[in-house]
């Protein structure tokens, strides 16, 4: 699938999804705020050629909760309303934004943090840094997580290498669904 295409398709959803979304991510916002008092989550993560961007999501854990991968994240910094809101995969819509200004796209691999060395060398090894960050793939909807990180370089390659328009609609719709679980907290 060309890059050209890509980028199409992820601004014109991203672009639709913000407009029609906005009233909901509104109301997201302002009981997040009641529960955590700072409900958008703002984090530096591996981007395109290794360049870090600002990640944007809704707040899932209490404020001052550790920034490292969710795996190593303890349950118990989880709200109430941030259970809600991971279950759903409602704390992804705001990357809407990343994807509306070029740094994600709706389908690549899940752009990881800068201490995942582990994660950045196997990453590295099969040039995954080319393609833009995701929010969904094909390792999401398999629930292969950051925690191994060769399986997961491995299976975002064979993603990038077999990324077709029919896989691209096909690993969002299975997103949306309810297909995979996402980064597993502890």
């Amino acid at each position: 699938m060309t890059t050209l295409l890509i980028r199409i398709l992820d601004f014109t959803f991203s672009f639709l999804g913000l407009l029609f979304a906005f009233p909901f991510l509104i109301i997201l916002a302002i009981i997040g705020y009641f529960d955590t008092g700072s409900p958008i989550y703002i984090q530096e993560r591996v981007g395109r050629f290794k360049r870090p961007f600002k990640l944007v999501k809704f707040r899932t854990m209490t404020v001052g909760t550790a920034s490292v991968a969710s795996h190593l994240a303890s349950s118990a910094s989880i709200t109430k309303f941030g259970h809600f809101l991971r279950k759903t995969k409602l704390d992804e819509l705001p990357q809407l934004w990343n994807v509306l200004k070029g740094e994600m796209s709706l389908v690549g691999p899940r752009p990881g943090l800068f201490n995942q060395e582990e994660l950045t060398q196997a990453r590295d090894a099969k040039n995954i840094f080319d393609v833009r960050p995701g929010v969904t793939g094909l390792a999401q909807v398999n629930e292969i997580d950051m925690s191994t990180p060769e399986l997961l370089a491995k299976t975002d390659k064979e993603m990038i290498d077999t990324l077709t328009v029919g896989n691209y609609f096909k690993y969002m719709l299975m997103t949306v669904s309810g297909s995979g679980r996402g980064d597993r907290v502890k």
